[in-house]
């Protein structure tokens, strides 16, 4: 039987989350983070500055397009879909060091964090069930 820390480290290190990815990103971590949906999933929004890469395609264009070194995140639609494992899989098959970020798109889009669409870059209110909705106040 397999030790519940090890299960638990190993897990951790194969997934990230919306909010760890977020914070990753304001602390300046160089992730190169791949949307593995279909182009119309792509165009009805998507993380801002993703790289839009279909699960399909990953193992002819990612060995061009992205470095053999870089931190790589995918995601998919939501908890539901299994593009985002599907994705991960092949860029591990290709030695890169890949997170899935469970939840997907749609926990990035409920927590308030920037989406990019056709319009530009925006952010929708936070989901109070997922996310705590910070207010600003001046001192």
């Amino acid at each position: 039987m397999m030790d519940r820390a090890d299960y638990y480290a190993t897990k951790l290190a194969a997934e990230t989350d919306a909010s760890d990815v977020h914070a990753a990103r304001k602390a300046g971590d160089d992730l190169v983070i791949v949307d593995v949906r279909s182009d119309e999933a792509w165009a009805q929004g998507r993380v801002a500055g993703a790289v839009h890469m279909h699960y399909s395609e990953i193992a002819a264009r990612a060995p061009i397009e992205i470095p053999a070194d870089a931190q790589v995140v995918v995601y998919c639609w939501s908890p539901g879909c299994n593009a985002g494992a599907k994705g991960a899989l092949e860029f591990a098959k290709l030695g890169y060091d890949v997170r899935e970020m469970i939840g997907g798109f749609e926990y990035w889009v409920r927590e308030g964090y920037p989406i990019e669409d056709a319009d530009g870059v925006h952010r929708r209110p936070v989901d109070p069930l997922t996310g705590v909705a910070r207010v600003r106040t001046r001192a």
